[in-house]
């Protein structure tokens, strides 16, 4: 398998910046279920832009694809008034452990494995609204790999999985209900948020792409009426290296929140997949 992303910086420490691009890099070969062995780097940088800054950008990169065990065997760089970074990714995985947004059933239930909010707090970050202790926050979560996670769904025989990125979790859960030919149904108390964000939901400083999946996917999304317009929104936030949405059969239920235990992942469950089409957000 062969995938790539890069992205403008949404944190402001360089090094910090390229491990996030990678990890989001690597992010959708171990959403199939696969390993992900080599990777090239995407750089479009300005020609003014302080050469430590592009070393730690891509040093932030190089030990990211370390940690998980990746050789980055070069790459291509361009000019442009604004950085961006990211990589090409060559994974492999076994045709009998691949996960796949249609392997989704009746009555599976549903784990994240990520808070989500990240995409309102790093706005609210690009307007200097963040606290230090916030940002750690932000930033901890968007650097961790989903490499345990994605091993786990294999080792637990999972079949339908996806990576919670920029279309936000109802977008990317659009793509299991219509792929699998399902329904999805949300229970927001459950779901999982970092700290941070739920002062800026308040605030409204969610980005551009929140909208624009709303009123993309807005449609097939039917919410408690108990829901606010922010508490909506937050579920259609683009997510930067976000976590797993995991579908799990009941009767691998067990198995699998006990490896997740065992393995100190964490995981929340959030839902339950449904034979009636749509998704459906419930307040409690």
């Amino acid at each position: 398998m062969i995938t790539t992303d890069f992205f403008t910086p949404v944190v402001d420490d360089p090094y910090d910046y390229g491990a996030i691009a990678a990890a989001n890099s690597l992010s959708d070969v171990y959403a199939m279920g696969g390993t992900p062995l080599l990777a090239l780097n995407i750089a479009a940088l300005p020609p003014d832009l302080p050469l430590e800054m592009t070393r730690e950008i891509i040093r932030g990169g190089a030990e990211k694809a370390k940690e998980a065990g990746v050789v980055v065997a070069g790459g291509h760089s361009v000019q442009d008034k604004e950085p961006k970074f990211g990589m090409v990714v060559i994974g492999m995985v076994e045709t009998a452990r691949l996960l796949t947004k249609g392997g989704a059933k009746a009555d599976d239930h549903l784990f994240l494995s990520k808070p989500l909010g990240f995409g309102v707090t790093t706005t609210a970050m690009k307007r200097g609204l963040t606290s230090p202790e916030e940002v750690a926050e932000v930033t901890g979560w968007m650097k961790k790999l989903n490499d345990q996670v994605g091993q786990l769904a294999v080792d637990c025989g999972l079949k339908s999985a996806t990576d919670i990125t920029g279309f936000g979790l109802l977008g990317h859960a659009s793509e299991i209900a219509k792929a699998s030919g399902v329904g999805l149904d949300f229970e927001f108390s459950q779901i999982p948020f970092i700290d941070a964000c739920h002062k800026y939901t308040r605030a409204f400083t969610f980005p551009g792409g929140a909208s624009n999946n709303k009123l993309y996917f807005g449609e097939q999304v039917s919410f408690d009426l108990a829901l606010n317009d922010g508490e909506q929104m937050l579920l259609f936030d683009p997510q930067t290296s976000g976590g797993l949405l995991m579908c799990v059969p009941e009767e691998k239920l067990g198995d699998f929140k006990g490896k997740a235990n065992e393995r100190g992942i964490p995981v929340w469950e959030i839902g339950v997949v449904s034979a009636n089409p749509g998704l459906r957000v419930h307040k409690a």
